[in-house]
């Protein structure tokens, strides 16, 4: 299984900022590896510090549970079965969209976490890294 290294965590942060620039927001665009450590962290001029670590936390969270963050949106609401979830690990755990894994070969090597817009608008940013990604295998 190959590892996300950073020429590539680089492309994916290219056309995830270009599609950011089409929703004339400002975002932080993380990669992490299958380990969920850091390769790389792009923040575009003017985006929110907070999303620093939103963006990182889900990416963290897709490659923790090998799933969009979007996937636990309806599982995670008062009295669904998940309720409680995001203050597991050290309240790592994002449960709205904008963390996508990123698999090669039925394995996820990685995730992609954008944070600084609507939730809407981070998922058409990291899906459109994901389109990118998919291209490159």
């Amino acid at each position: 299984m190959e590892k996300l290294n950073l020429k590539t965590a680089k492309k994916l942060i290219d056309s995830a900022e270009q599609e950011a620039k089409k929703t004339s927001v400002q975002m932080v665009i993380s990669l992490l590896d299958d380990g969920g450590n850091l390769v790389a962290t792009h923040r575009m001029d003017d985006a929110w510090l907070a999303s620093i670590d939103i963006a990182h936390n889900k990416a963290w969270t897709s490659v923790a549970l090998k799933m969009p963050t979007s996937d636990l949106e309806e599982a995670t609401v008062p009295k669904a079965e998940l309720w409680g979830l995001n203050t597991t690990n050290q309240g790592k755990i994002v449960v709205f969209g904008g963390g996508i894994p990123l698999e090669k070969g039925g394995k996820v090597i990685g995730a992609i976490g954008v944070s600084g817009g609507a939730v809407p608008q981070d998922v058409q940013v990291a899906e459109a890294a994901v389109k990118t990604f998919e291209k490159e295998k």
